[in-house]
C-alpha cells in the first residue's frame, strides 16, 4: 500500500440495522432531514497499534467535535468507532465485500491506488451523482486543495472523493560532497544529462556513489515510485493513458536507456539494487556522505534522516542535505509539458453509494478534511497535508517540506488505481533488473512488452 499506510483507514457507516439498509438508490437527498443519525466509524486503526495516531484523533478528537457540532443544530448524531488493525489487503478485501452486499461505511477512505478498480467496478460512484453536484461545488475546501492533487480523488476526469494527506518525490543531495566536487549549493538540474553531468563530477570522489536510483524487483514498489514512473512522465506520457497501459514505447525505452546510462558508465551501484534490504542500506549510506544524490519521497527527510529520530540519523541533515525538483528528460518535455516532474501517493475519502444518509455522509466528510480537523490530526508533528492553509501553517518552520508542499504538489501525479497496476508495476522493475544486469534498453523493452500483453492483453498496450 505504499505511503498511504501512513493515513489511516477509514469507513464511516452505521451498522446494518442503523443507516444503511442496502440500498442503491441514487438519491442525494434521501432522509436529508433526518434529526436522529447513526454513524459508525470503521478504521483500520487501533490504539496502541496500527495507524494509533489515527485512531486517537478520531476517537478523542473527531467523534466529540462532530457530535457537538450536530447537536448544537439540532441534531441528535450517535458516532461509534469501530477499530482494527488488520493488513491493508485483507482491509480492501473486506471493504469491497461490504460494498459488493450493499453495506460498508458511508464515508470510506481508500489508500488512491485503489479507487479506479473500485469505480470500476461500480462501488463507489462520482460524488455529484451520490451527493448532488451543487452540494459538492460549494465546498470552499477544494480551493485548498491543489488542482494536481485533486487528481487523486479522480478516475476518468470525474471526482469520486477529498484527497487526504499526500507526499512528493526529490532528488536530495550532498551538500559536502557536492563542494568537493566543485557542485554548487543551490543546485537544480533542468534535464537528464545535467542530473548525469553533476553524478559525473562525483564519481571522482573516492567511495562514493554519485547517484542512487532505485531499480530492481528487490526494491519493489520503491522501485516504482521512486524510479521509473518519475522519469517516465518525464518523458512526457504517464504509464497509463486512453485506456492503455505504455508498452516498448519511446518514453519506456527512454527511461530503460537513462537507467543504462547510470549503471553502465558507473554512476549508480548495480549490487545495491539486487540486495534485499537496498534500499535501506542506501539510507544509510547517503547519511554517512558515501551517496551524492538519491531520489526520494519527503519522507526520507522527516523520517530517516531525521537527526534525532530518523531510521538513519544525519545529525547534519540541516545544513548537509539539499533538495531539488526532478527535472524532465529536457525542459518542457515532462507530462502536460512541465520542466519537472514528481509522483505522489495518498488516501482518498469517497461516499459510500448505499448510503441512506448521503447529506450527512457529505456533511461529515467536510468536517473530516476541514482545516482545523486535517491540524489535529497532525498532533503536533509537521507533515505535508492535503491543504494548504494547512501546510502554510504546521510546515513554516521546515523549508524542505515547506518546498514540496509549494513546489511539488502543483506538478505532481499520482499512479493509476487500476486492478492490472500492481501486475504493469512488477513488469516494470523486472525491465529496469534487466539493464542494470546489462541487457540493451531495447531488449529489456521488449521484453516488458512481452510480460505486459501476458499480463493486461494485447488491447490493453500501448506500443507507440
Amino acid at each position: 500500500m505504499g505511503r498511504t499506510t501512513a493515513f489511516v483507514l477509514v469507513a464511516v457507516g452505521v451498522l446494518v440495522t442503523g443507516c444503511l439498509g442496502g440500498t442503491t438508490v441514487e438519491d442525494p437527498a434521501r432522509n436529508a432531514d433526518a434529526k436522529d443519525v447513526t454513524l459508525t466509524i470503521v478504521a483500520n486503526a487501533v490504539s496502541g497499534g496500527k495507524n494509533a495516531r489515527g485512531a486517537d484523533w478520531i476517537a478523542n478528537w473527531v467523534i466529540p467535535r462532530f457530535t457537538e457540532a450536530q447537536k448544537a443544530k439540532g441534531v441528535t448524531m450517535a458516532v461509534r468507532f469501530e477499530q482494527s488493525g488488520t493488513a491493508d489487503e485483507a482491509f480492501k478485501t473486506k471493504v469491497a465485500l461490504d460494498f459488493k452486499t450493499g453495506g460498508g461505511g458511508d464515508v470510506v477512505e481508500l489508500d488512491g491506488i485503489w479507487l479506479g478498480e473500485f469505480a470500476q467496478a461500480g462501488q463507489v460512484k462520482p460524488l455529484d451523482d451520490v451527493v448532488g453536484k451543487a452540494d459538492v461545488d460549494a465546498w470552499d475546501g477544494w480551493k485548498q486543495i491543489p488542482e494536481a492533487v485533486q487528481g487523486l480523488g479522480r478516475f476518468e476526469g470525474k471526482r469520486y472523493g477529498v484527497p487526504m494527506g499526500t507526499d512528493g518525490r526529490v532528488l536530495y543531495y550532498n551538500k559536502k560532497l557536492f563542494a568537493q566536487a566543485g557542485l554548487p549549493a543551490d543546485w537544480q538540474p533542468r534535464s537528464w544529462d545535467e542530473l548525469l553531468s553533476a553524478a559525473a563530477a562525483l564519481k571522482a570522489l573516492p567511495g562514493v556513489t554519485p547517484l542512487q536510483l532505485n531499480a530492481g524487483t528487490a526494491m519493489g514498489e520503491a522501485t516504482s515510485m521512486q524510479g521509473v514512473l518519475p522519469a517516465l512522465v518525464g518523458t512526457g506520457k504517464p504509464v497509463h493513458e486512453d485506456g492503455k497501459w505504455q508498452g516498448a514505447t519511446s518514453g519506456v525505452k527512454d527511461v530503460l536507456g537513462l537507467y543504462q546510462r547510470i549503471y553502465r558508465d558507473g554512476l549508480g551501484d548495480p549490487v545495491l539494487q539486487q540486495e534485499a534490504n537496498g534500499r535501506d542500506r542506501s539510507f544509510r549510506l547517503f547519511a554517512e556522505d558515501k551517496i551524492g544524490i538519491l531520489l526520494e519521497g519527503d519522507y526520507f527527510w522527516r523520517s530517516v534522516v531525521e537527526p534525532k529520530n530518523g531510521v538513519a540519523k544525519m545529525a547534519d541533515r540541516d545544513a548537509a542535505v539539499g533538495w531539488a525538483l526532478m527535472p524532465a528528460q529536457r525542459p518542457g518535455a515532462g507530462v502536460g509539458g512541465q520542466d519537472f516532474v514528481s509522483m505522489s501517493g495518498g488516501g482518498v475519502r469517497v461516499v459510500n453509494p448505499n448510503s441512506r444518509f448521503p447529506k450527512q455522509a457529505w456533511e461529515f466528510m467536510r468536517f473530516l478534511n476541514s482545516a482545523e480537523a486535517v491540524k489535529a490530526s497532525l498532533a503536533g508533528t509537521a507533515q505535508i497535508t492535503q491543504r494548504g492553509d494547512v501546510n502554510d501553517e504546521v510546515l513554516a518552520g521546515d523549508p524542505m517540506l515547506s518546498f514540496v508542499a509549494d513546489k511539488v504538489l502543483p506538478i505532481t501525479r499520482y499512479r493509476p488505481g487500476l486492478a492490472d497496476y500492481p501486475k504493469v508495476s512488477a513488469a516494470l522493475q523486472q525491465a529496469t533488473a534487466d539493464v542494470v544486469a546489462g541487457k540493451s534498453p531495447d531488449d529489456a523493452a521488449k521484453a516488458y512488452q512481452d510480460a505486459l500483453v501476458k499480463a493486461v492483453g494485447e488491447g490493453s498496450v500501448a506500443t507507440g
